[in-house]
Protein backbone atom coordinates (compact mmCIF):
# COMPACT_ATOMS: atom_id res chain seq x y z
CA UNK A 1 0.00 0.00 0.00
CA UNK A 2 2.88 2.31 -0.75
CA UNK A 3 1.79 5.91 -0.97
CA UNK A 4 -1.19 5.51 1.35
CA UNK A 5 -1.21 7.30 4.67
CA UNK A 6 -2.98 5.64 7.57
CA UNK A 7 -3.56 6.87 11.10
CA UNK A 8 -3.89 4.47 14.01
CA UNK A 9 -4.45 6.09 17.35
CA UNK A 10 -3.07 9.36 16.00
CA UNK A 11 0.05 7.81 14.44
CA UNK A 12 0.54 8.62 10.75
CA UNK A 13 2.19 5.81 8.79
CA UNK A 14 3.02 5.49 5.11
CA UNK A 15 3.89 1.83 4.59
CA UNK A 16 2.90 -1.65 5.74
CA UNK A 17 6.09 -2.02 7.79
CA UNK A 18 5.38 1.23 9.55
CA UNK A 19 1.76 0.21 10.12
CA UNK A 20 2.99 -3.01 11.72
CA UNK A 21 5.00 -0.96 14.21
CA UNK A 22 2.01 1.26 14.88
CA UNK A 23 -0.11 -1.81 15.61
CA UNK A 24 2.56 -3.10 17.95
CA UNK A 25 2.50 0.10 19.95
CA UNK A 26 -1.22 0.80 19.75
CA UNK A 27 -2.62 -2.61 20.37
CA UNK A 28 -4.09 -3.70 17.50
CA UNK A 29 -5.76 -24.48 13.96
CA UNK A 30 -4.45 -21.22 13.16
CA UNK A 31 -7.41 -22.13 11.15
CA UNK A 32 -7.40 -21.80 7.40
CA UNK A 33 -10.71 -20.03 7.82
CA UNK A 34 -9.73 -16.39 7.55
CA UNK A 35 -6.39 -16.81 5.78
CA UNK A 36 -5.59 -14.85 2.64
CA UNK A 37 -6.43 -17.84 0.45
CA UNK A 38 -9.82 -19.53 0.51
CA UNK A 39 -9.73 -23.01 2.11
CA UNK A 40 -10.29 -25.78 -0.40
CA UNK A 41 -13.31 -27.16 1.46
CA UNK A 42 -15.11 -23.82 1.79
CA UNK A 43 -17.52 -22.42 -0.79
CA UNK A 44 -16.61 -18.96 -2.14
CA UNK A 45 -19.83 -17.40 -0.85
CA UNK A 46 -19.15 -18.72 2.67
CA UNK A 47 -15.55 -17.54 2.50
CA UNK A 48 -16.68 -14.01 1.72
CA UNK A 49 -18.89 -14.02 4.81
CA UNK A 50 -16.25 -15.21 7.28
CA UNK A 51 -12.83 -14.05 6.10
CA UNK A 52 -13.01 -10.69 7.89
CA UNK A 53 -15.32 -11.69 10.74
CA UNK A 54 -13.42 -11.94 14.05
CA UNK A 55 -16.01 -14.22 15.69
CA UNK A 56 -16.44 -16.65 12.82
CA UNK A 57 -12.74 -16.94 11.96
CA UNK A 58 -9.99 -17.54 14.51
CA UNK A 59 -7.42 -16.14 12.09
CA UNK A 60 -9.48 -13.03 11.37
CA UNK A 61 -9.77 -12.19 15.06
CA UNK A 62 -6.09 -11.26 15.08
CA UNK A 63 -6.81 -8.47 12.59
CA UNK A 64 -10.41 -7.32 12.72
CA UNK A 65 -12.55 -5.66 15.38
CA UNK A 66 -16.18 -5.93 16.36
CA UNK A 67 -18.52 -3.38 17.84
CA UNK A 68 -21.69 -3.99 19.84
CA UNK A 69 -24.32 -1.30 20.34
CA UNK A 70 -26.62 -1.58 23.34
CA UNK A 71 -29.98 -0.78 21.77
CA UNK A 72 -32.03 -3.87 22.74
CA UNK A 73 -32.58 -3.93 26.53
CA UNK A 74 -35.82 -5.95 26.62
CA UNK A 75 -35.60 -9.71 27.14
CA UNK A 76 -38.13 -12.52 26.98
CA UNK A 77 -36.41 -15.15 29.13
CA UNK A 78 -34.66 -15.32 32.48
CA UNK A 79 -31.35 -17.19 32.68
CA UNK A 80 -29.84 -18.20 35.99
CA UNK A 81 -26.41 -17.07 34.76
CA UNK A 82 -27.51 -13.60 33.64
CA UNK A 83 -27.90 -10.29 35.44
CA UNK A 84 -28.04 -7.28 33.15
CA UNK A 85 -26.26 -4.22 34.48
CA UNK A 86 -26.51 -0.71 33.11
CA UNK A 87 -24.16 2.21 33.66
CA UNK A 88 -21.41 -0.28 34.55
CA UNK A 89 -17.83 0.04 33.33
CA UNK A 90 -16.22 -2.48 35.67
CA UNK A 91 -17.44 -5.89 34.51
CA UNK A 92 -16.56 -7.57 31.24
CA UNK A 93 -19.32 -10.09 30.53
CA UNK A 94 -22.49 -10.36 28.43
CA UNK A 95 -25.44 -8.23 29.48
CA UNK A 96 -23.34 -5.40 30.90
CA UNK A 97 -23.31 -1.91 29.37
CA UNK A 98 -22.30 1.62 30.30
CA UNK A 99 -25.02 3.28 28.22
CA UNK A 100 -28.28 2.21 26.62
CA UNK A 101 -28.68 3.85 23.23
CA UNK A 102 -31.52 4.65 20.86
CA UNK A 103 -31.01 3.79 17.17
CA UNK A 104 -30.09 7.35 16.21
CA UNK A 105 -27.38 7.66 18.85
CA UNK A 106 -26.12 4.15 18.09
CA UNK A 107 -25.68 4.95 14.38
CA UNK A 108 -23.78 8.12 15.21
CA UNK A 109 -21.51 6.19 17.55
CA UNK A 110 -20.80 3.49 14.95
CA UNK A 111 -19.66 6.07 12.40
CA UNK A 112 -17.44 7.75 14.99
CA UNK A 113 -15.83 4.40 15.85
CA UNK A 114 -15.35 3.48 12.18
CA UNK A 115 -13.42 6.70 11.67
CA UNK A 116 -11.06 5.93 14.57
CA UNK A 117 -10.82 2.13 14.56
CA UNK A 118 -9.80 1.00 11.05
CA UNK A 119 -9.93 -2.65 12.16
CA UNK A 120 -13.73 -2.44 12.52
CA UNK A 121 -15.46 -4.97 10.28
CA UNK A 122 -18.54 -6.13 12.21
CA UNK A 123 -21.46 -4.46 13.96
CA UNK A 124 -23.40 -6.68 16.32
CA UNK A 125 -26.44 -6.25 18.54
CA UNK A 126 -26.22 -8.52 21.56
CA UNK A 127 -28.77 -6.97 23.85
CA UNK A 128 -28.20 -6.26 26.68
CA UNK A 129 -31.56 -8.08 26.39
CA UNK A 130 -32.51 -10.03 23.28
CA UNK A 131 -32.06 -8.48 19.85
CA UNK A 132 -34.85 -10.49 18.21
CA UNK A 133 -37.35 -9.76 20.98
CA UNK A 134 -36.50 -6.03 20.94
CA UNK A 135 -36.66 -6.20 17.14
CA UNK A 136 -37.94 -2.72 16.31
CA UNK A 137 -34.84 -1.08 17.82
CA UNK A 138 -32.51 -3.67 16.33
CA UNK A 139 -33.89 -3.21 12.83
CA UNK A 140 -33.94 0.60 13.02
CA UNK A 141 -30.30 0.68 14.17
CA UNK A 142 -29.05 -1.47 11.31
CA UNK A 143 -31.01 0.52 8.76
CA UNK A 144 -29.50 3.79 9.93
CA UNK A 145 -25.94 2.43 10.02
CA UNK A 146 -25.86 0.90 6.55
CA UNK A 147 -26.97 4.19 5.02
CA UNK A 148 -23.48 5.52 5.76
CA UNK A 149 -21.45 2.32 6.22
CA UNK A 150 -22.71 -0.15 3.60
CA UNK A 151 -19.71 -2.52 3.77
CA UNK A 152 -19.97 -3.38 7.46
CA UNK A 153 -21.06 -6.90 8.39
CA UNK A 154 -24.20 -7.10 10.52
CA UNK A 155 -24.75 -9.66 13.29
CA UNK A 156 -27.34 -10.32 15.93
CA UNK A 157 -27.25 -12.46 19.04
CA UNK A 158 -30.45 -14.07 20.31
CA UNK A 159 -31.83 -16.75 22.59
CA UNK A 160 -34.03 -17.91 19.69
CA UNK A 161 -37.44 -17.59 21.30
CA UNK A 162 -38.53 -14.71 19.05
CA UNK A 163 -36.18 -15.41 16.15
CA UNK A 164 -38.58 -17.39 13.89
CA UNK A 165 -40.79 -14.30 13.63
CA UNK A 166 -38.02 -12.27 11.95
CA UNK A 167 -35.87 -14.68 9.93
CA UNK A 168 -37.10 -13.53 6.54
CA UNK A 169 -36.45 -9.91 7.46
CA UNK A 170 -32.80 -10.79 8.06
CA UNK A 171 -32.37 -11.65 4.39
CA UNK A 172 -33.93 -8.35 3.33
CA UNK A 173 -31.47 -6.52 5.59
CA UNK A 174 -28.43 -8.50 4.38
CA UNK A 175 -27.79 -9.97 7.83
CA UNK A 176 -25.96 -13.22 7.23
CA UNK A 177 -24.53 -13.99 10.69
CA UNK A 178 -26.60 -14.95 13.74
CA UNK A 179 -25.44 -16.12 17.15
CA UNK A 180 -28.00 -18.42 18.74
CA UNK A 181 -27.70 -19.45 22.40
CA UNK A 182 -28.58 -23.11 22.95
CA UNK A 183 -27.72 -24.55 26.35
CA UNK A 184 -29.76 -27.72 26.13
CA UNK A 185 -31.77 -29.99 23.86
CA UNK A 186 -33.36 -31.81 26.80
CA UNK A 187 -36.05 -29.62 28.40
CA UNK A 188 -35.45 -31.30 31.76
CA UNK A 189 -31.95 -29.86 31.72
CA UNK A 190 -33.41 -26.51 30.72
CA UNK A 191 -35.51 -26.31 33.87
CA UNK A 192 -32.29 -25.95 35.87
CA UNK A 193 -31.13 -23.02 33.71
CA UNK A 194 -34.28 -21.02 32.87
CA UNK A 195 -36.82 -20.08 35.60
CA UNK A 196 -39.28 -18.60 33.09
CA UNK A 197 -39.91 -17.35 29.57
CA UNK A 198 -42.34 -14.75 28.21
CA UNK A 199 -44.08 -16.13 25.13
CA UNK A 200 -47.43 -15.64 23.43
CA UNK A 201 -48.26 -12.73 25.77
CA UNK A 202 -47.82 -14.72 28.96
CA UNK A 203 -45.15 -15.72 31.43
CA UNK A 204 -44.50 -19.47 31.49
CA UNK A 205 -42.46 -21.41 34.02
CA UNK A 206 -41.02 -24.87 34.56
CA UNK A 207 -40.91 -27.72 32.06
CA UNK A 208 -43.46 -26.11 29.74
CA UNK A 209 -41.26 -23.02 29.43
CA UNK A 210 -38.18 -25.13 28.74
CA UNK A 211 -40.01 -27.23 26.14
CA UNK A 212 -41.24 -24.16 24.25
CA UNK A 213 -37.80 -22.56 24.32
CA UNK A 214 -36.18 -25.75 23.01
CA UNK A 215 -38.67 -26.06 20.15
CA UNK A 216 -38.26 -22.41 19.13
CA UNK A 217 -34.47 -22.67 19.26
CA UNK A 218 -34.47 -25.71 16.98
CA UNK A 219 -36.93 -23.97 14.66
CA UNK A 220 -34.68 -20.90 14.57
CA UNK A 221 -31.60 -22.95 13.72
CA UNK A 222 -33.41 -24.82 10.96
CA UNK A 223 -34.89 -21.68 9.42
CA UNK A 224 -31.61 -19.79 9.47
CA UNK A 225 -29.49 -22.54 7.95
CA UNK A 226 -32.10 -23.26 5.28
CA UNK A 227 -31.72 -19.64 4.14
CA UNK A 228 -27.93 -19.72 4.02
CA UNK A 229 -27.44 -17.60 7.13
CA UNK A 230 -24.37 -18.65 9.11
CA UNK A 231 -25.20 -19.65 12.67
CA UNK A 232 -22.81 -19.68 15.59
CA UNK A 233 -24.35 -21.57 18.49
CA UNK A 234 -23.32 -20.35 21.95
CA UNK A 235 -23.55 -22.74 24.89
CA UNK A 236 -22.67 -21.93 28.49
CA UNK A 237 -20.89 -24.81 30.23
CA UNK A 238 -22.38 -25.23 33.71
CA UNK A 239 -20.67 -27.98 35.74
CA UNK A 240 -23.09 -30.53 37.13
CA UNK A 241 -26.01 -29.20 35.07
CA UNK A 242 -25.27 -29.33 31.34
CA UNK A 243 -21.55 -30.08 31.00
CA UNK A 244 -21.93 -33.68 29.85
CA UNK A 245 -25.16 -32.84 28.02
CA UNK A 246 -23.32 -30.36 25.78
CA UNK A 247 -21.83 -33.31 23.90
CA UNK A 248 -25.33 -34.09 22.69
CA UNK A 249 -25.98 -30.42 21.95
CA UNK A 250 -22.84 -30.35 19.81
CA UNK A 251 -23.99 -33.35 17.77
CA UNK A 252 -27.48 -31.93 17.30
CA UNK A 253 -26.43 -28.46 16.16
CA UNK A 254 -23.98 -29.99 13.69
CA UNK A 255 -26.77 -32.15 12.27
CA UNK A 256 -28.90 -29.04 11.83
CA UNK A 257 -26.20 -27.12 10.01
CA UNK A 258 -24.61 -24.78 12.57
CA UNK A 259 -21.41 -23.21 11.24
CA UNK A 260 -19.70 -23.03 14.65
CA UNK A 261 -20.34 -24.16 18.21
CA UNK A 262 -18.97 -21.91 20.93
CA UNK A 263 -18.83 -23.64 24.32
CA UNK A 264 -18.21 -20.92 26.90
CA UNK A 265 -17.39 -21.24 30.60
CA UNK A 266 -20.00 -20.11 33.08
CA UNK A 267 -19.02 -16.77 34.63
CA UNK A 268 -20.11 -17.15 38.22
CA UNK A 269 -19.38 -14.69 41.00
CA UNK A 270 -21.68 -13.59 43.78
CA UNK A 271 -20.70 -9.98 43.06
CA UNK A 272 -22.45 -10.24 39.69
CA UNK A 273 -25.80 -10.89 41.36
CA UNK A 274 -26.83 -13.82 39.18
CA UNK A 275 -28.83 -16.74 40.58
CA UNK A 276 -25.94 -19.11 39.96
CA UNK A 277 -23.47 -16.67 41.47
CA UNK A 278 -25.50 -16.21 44.63
CA UNK A 279 -26.18 -19.95 44.92
CA UNK A 280 -22.49 -20.81 44.69
CA UNK A 281 -22.68 -22.60 41.35
CA UNK A 282 -19.07 -22.76 40.15
CA UNK A 283 -17.80 -22.28 36.66
CA UNK A 284 -15.61 -24.88 34.91
CA UNK A 285 -11.85 -24.95 35.19
CA UNK A 286 -9.76 -24.39 32.07
CA UNK A 287 -8.90 -28.09 32.06
CA UNK A 288 -12.58 -29.09 32.27
CA UNK A 289 -13.48 -26.78 29.40
CA UNK A 290 -10.68 -28.13 27.22
CA UNK A 291 -11.66 -31.72 28.04
CA UNK A 292 -15.21 -31.05 26.89
CA UNK A 293 -14.02 -29.30 23.74
CA UNK A 294 -11.70 -32.21 22.95
CA UNK A 295 -14.57 -34.65 23.51
CA UNK A 296 -16.59 -32.77 20.87
CA UNK A 297 -14.04 -33.60 18.16
CA UNK A 298 -15.90 -34.83 15.11
CA UNK A 299 -19.00 -32.84 15.97
CA UNK A 300 -19.76 -29.23 15.10
CA UNK A 301 -16.67 -27.08 14.52
CA UNK A 302 -15.73 -25.32 17.74
CA UNK A 303 -15.03 -21.65 18.30
CA UNK A 304 -12.29 -21.35 20.92
CA UNK A 305 -11.41 -17.65 20.80
CA UNK A 306 -14.63 -16.17 22.23
CA UNK A 307 -14.21 -13.45 24.86
CA UNK A 308 -17.82 -13.37 26.17
CA UNK A 309 -18.05 -9.68 25.29
CA UNK A 310 -20.04 -6.93 26.93
CA UNK A 311 -23.11 -5.73 25.06
CA UNK A 312 -21.26 -2.48 24.24
CA UNK A 313 -17.80 -3.87 23.44
CA UNK A 314 -15.58 -2.04 20.93
CA UNK A 315 -12.28 -3.22 19.45
CA UNK A 316 -10.39 -6.42 18.80
CA UNK A 317 -11.49 -9.53 20.67
CA UNK A 318 -9.67 -9.49 23.96
CA UNK A 319 -9.69 -5.72 24.25
CA UNK A 320 -12.51 -3.31 24.96
CA UNK A 321 -12.24 0.32 23.94
CA UNK A 322 -15.86 1.08 24.72
CA UNK A 323 -15.00 3.67 27.35
CA UNK A 324 -13.22 5.72 24.67
CA UNK A 325 -16.51 6.11 22.79
CA UNK A 326 -19.15 6.95 25.37
CA UNK A 327 -21.74 9.32 23.95
CA UNK A 328 -20.30 12.36 25.71
CA UNK A 329 -17.15 11.81 23.62
CA UNK A 330 -18.96 11.29 20.30
CA UNK A 331 -19.41 14.45 18.16
CA UNK A 332 -22.93 15.67 17.52
CA UNK A 333 -22.25 15.59 13.79
CA UNK A 334 -20.16 12.82 12.23
CA UNK A 335 -19.45 11.91 8.63
CA UNK A 336 -17.76 8.74 7.50
CA UNK A 337 -14.24 8.81 6.05
CA UNK A 338 -13.46 5.41 4.48
CA UNK A 339 -9.74 6.00 3.83
CA UNK A 340 -8.40 4.46 7.05
CA UNK A 341 -10.44 1.28 6.80
CA UNK A 342 -9.63 0.83 3.12
CA UNK A 343 -5.90 1.25 3.73
CA UNK A 344 -6.04 -1.11 6.68
CA UNK A 345 -7.75 -3.84 4.65
CA UNK A 346 -5.00 -3.53 2.05
CA UNK A 347 -2.35 -3.90 4.76
CA UNK A 348 -4.09 -6.96 6.21
CA UNK A 349 -4.17 -8.70 2.82
CA UNK A 350 -0.38 -8.53 2.56
CA UNK A 351 0.24 -9.32 6.20
CA UNK A 352 -1.94 -12.41 6.03
CA UNK A 353 0.04 -13.76 3.11
CA UNK A 354 3.32 -13.30 4.96
CA UNK A 355 2.00 -14.81 8.19
CA UNK A 356 0.50 -17.78 6.39
CA UNK A 357 3.79 -18.46 4.60
CA UNK A 358 5.74 -18.17 7.86
CA UNK A 359 3.31 -20.50 9.66
CA UNK A 360 3.52 -23.10 6.89
CA UNK A 361 7.32 -22.98 6.93
CA UNK A 362 7.40 -23.35 10.73
CA UNK A 363 4.97 -26.27 10.54
CA UNK A 364 7.05 -28.02 7.90
CA UNK A 365 10.22 -27.65 9.96
CA UNK A 366 8.53 -28.91 13.13
CA UNK A 367 6.88 -31.86 11.38
CA UNK A 368 10.23 -32.80 9.83
CA UNK A 369 11.97 -32.68 13.21
CA UNK A 370 9.37 -34.36 15.39
CA UNK A 371 8.87 -38.10 15.53
CA UNK A 372 5.31 -39.34 15.34
CA UNK A 373 3.67 -39.49 18.74
CA UNK A 374 5.89 -36.81 20.25
CA UNK A 375 4.48 -35.07 23.29
CA UNK A 376 2.31 -32.01 22.73
CA UNK A 377 3.10 -28.73 24.47
CA UNK A 378 0.98 -25.74 25.46
CA UNK A 379 2.42 -22.22 25.17
CA UNK A 380 0.88 -19.00 26.45
CA UNK A 381 1.27 -15.87 24.30
CA UNK A 382 0.85 -12.20 25.18
CA UNK A 383 -0.49 -10.46 22.08
CA UNK A 384 -2.47 -7.37 21.12
CA UNK A 385 -3.40 -8.82 17.74
CA UNK A 386 -1.95 -9.06 14.27
CA UNK A 387 -0.81 -12.63 14.90
CA UNK A 388 2.38 -11.39 16.58
CA UNK A 389 3.97 -11.54 20.02
CA UNK A 390 3.59 -7.84 20.67
CA UNK A 391 2.45 -7.27 24.25
CA UNK A 392 4.31 -6.55 27.49
CA UNK A 393 3.69 -9.23 30.11
CA UNK A 394 2.60 -6.65 32.66
CA UNK A 395 -0.06 -5.24 30.32
CA UNK A 396 -1.73 -8.56 29.50
CA UNK A 397 -5.21 -9.21 30.84
CA UNK A 398 -5.38 -12.50 28.99
CA UNK A 399 -3.11 -14.99 27.28
CA UNK A 400 -3.77 -16.84 24.06
CA UNK A 401 -2.95 -20.52 24.38
CA UNK A 402 -1.39 -22.44 21.50
CA UNK A 403 -0.74 -26.16 21.26
CA UNK A 404 2.20 -27.53 19.26
CA UNK A 405 3.15 -31.08 18.34
CA UNK A 406 4.04 -33.12 15.27
CA UNK A 407 1.00 -31.70 13.48
CA UNK A 408 2.15 -28.10 13.86
CA UNK A 409 0.85 -25.11 15.86
CA UNK A 410 -2.81 -24.37 16.54
CA UNK A 411 -4.77 -21.98 18.72
CA UNK A 412 -6.75 -23.80 21.42
CA UNK A 413 -8.17 -21.18 23.79
CA UNK A 414 -7.51 -18.01 25.76
CA UNK A 415 -7.23 -17.59 29.49
CA UNK A 416 -8.26 -14.42 31.27
CA UNK A 417 -6.14 -13.22 34.16
CA UNK A 418 -8.29 -10.29 35.34
CA UNK A 419 -11.18 -12.32 36.79
CA UNK A 420 -13.55 -10.85 34.14
CA UNK A 421 -13.21 -7.47 35.84
CA UNK A 422 -11.32 -4.36 34.81
CA UNK A 423 -8.75 -3.34 37.42
CA UNK A 424 -9.00 -3.98 41.10
CA UNK A 425 -5.74 -5.83 41.60
CA UNK A 426 -2.30 -4.78 42.73
CA UNK A 427 0.76 -6.15 40.96
CA UNK A 428 1.33 -8.95 43.49
CA UNK A 429 -2.32 -9.97 43.39
CA UNK A 430 -2.30 -9.99 39.61
CA UNK A 431 0.85 -12.10 39.39
CA UNK A 432 -0.68 -14.67 41.72
CA UNK A 433 -3.75 -14.70 39.50
CA UNK A 434 -1.62 -15.13 36.36
CA UNK A 435 0.17 -18.10 37.90
CA UNK A 436 -3.14 -19.67 38.85
CA UNK A 437 -4.57 -18.96 35.40
CA UNK A 438 -1.64 -20.65 33.67
CA UNK A 439 -1.96 -23.94 35.51
CA UNK A 440 -0.58 -26.72 33.32
CA UNK A 441 1.49 -24.33 31.17
CA UNK A 442 5.19 -23.77 31.72
CA UNK A 443 6.08 -21.30 28.95
CA UNK A 444 4.99 -17.73 28.20
CA UNK A 445 6.02 -15.72 25.15
CA UNK A 446 5.79 -11.95 25.49
CA UNK A 447 7.33 -8.82 23.97
CA UNK A 448 8.90 -7.75 27.25
CA UNK A 449 8.93 -8.63 30.94
CA UNK A 450 10.62 -7.21 34.02
CA UNK A 451 13.21 -9.11 36.02
CA UNK A 452 11.07 -9.43 39.17
CA UNK A 453 7.97 -10.99 37.58
CA UNK A 454 10.17 -13.24 35.44
CA UNK A 455 11.91 -14.53 38.57
CA UNK A 456 8.59 -15.04 40.38
CA UNK A 457 7.21 -16.95 37.41
CA UNK A 458 10.35 -19.08 37.27
CA UNK A 459 9.91 -19.92 40.95
CA UNK A 460 6.43 -21.21 40.03
CA UNK A 461 7.88 -23.33 37.22
CA UNK A 462 6.92 -20.98 34.36
CA UNK A 463 9.52 -19.69 31.92
CA UNK A 464 8.87 -16.25 30.41
CA UNK A 465 10.62 -15.73 27.06
CA UNK A 466 10.98 -12.34 25.36
CA UNK A 467 13.47 -13.30 22.64
CA UNK A 468 10.74 -13.54 20.00
CA UNK A 469 9.24 -10.07 20.46
CA UNK A 470 7.12 -9.05 17.42
CA UNK A 471 7.67 -12.36 15.63
CA UNK A 472 4.72 -14.29 14.22
CA UNK A 473 3.20 -16.52 16.89
CA UNK A 474 3.39 -19.78 14.94
CA UNK A 475 7.07 -19.25 14.05
CA UNK A 476 8.05 -18.50 17.65
CA UNK A 477 6.00 -21.32 19.20
CA UNK A 478 7.51 -23.83 16.77
CA UNK A 479 11.03 -22.64 17.54
CA UNK A 480 10.51 -22.82 21.30
CA UNK A 481 9.01 -26.29 21.00
CA UNK A 482 11.98 -27.60 19.05
CA UNK A 483 14.38 -26.09 21.58
CA UNK A 484 12.60 -27.56 24.59
CA UNK A 485 12.28 -30.97 22.98
CA UNK A 486 15.94 -31.00 21.94
CA UNK A 487 14.99 -31.16 18.26
CA UNK A 488 16.84 -29.73 15.26
CA UNK A 489 16.09 -26.02 14.93
CA UNK A 490 16.84 -25.44 11.24
CA UNK A 491 16.26 -27.23 7.97
CA UNK A 492 20.03 -27.79 7.65
CA UNK A 493 20.16 -29.54 11.03
CA UNK A 494 17.20 -31.70 10.06
CA UNK A 495 18.89 -32.73 6.84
Amino acid sequence: MAGNVVSLGGLQVASRDTLTKAMESEGCSSSACGSSDRPEDMAPEVWEKVKDHPCYSEEAHHYFARMHVAVAPACNIQCNYCNRKYDCANESRPGVVSERLNPEAAARKVIAVANEVPQLSVLGIAGPGDSAYDWRKTKATFQKVVEQLPDIKLCISTNGLAMPDHVDELLDMNIDHVTLTINMIDPEVGTKIYPWIFYDHRRIEGLEASQILHERQMQSLDMLTERGILVKVNSVMIPGINDEHLLEVNKEVKKRGAFLHNIMPLISDSAHGTVFGLDGQRGPTAAELKKLQDACAGGANLMKHCRQCRADAVGLLGEDRGQEFTMDQVPEEVSYDPSKREAYKEWVAGERQERRAAAEEAKAETVAAVANGAEAMLVAVATKGGGRINQHFGHATEFQIFEVDAEGVRFVTHRRCDNYCVGGYGEEDKLELVIKTLEGIDTILCAKIGDCPREDLAAAGIEAIQNYAYDYIETAVSAVYRQKMGLPETAAEIA
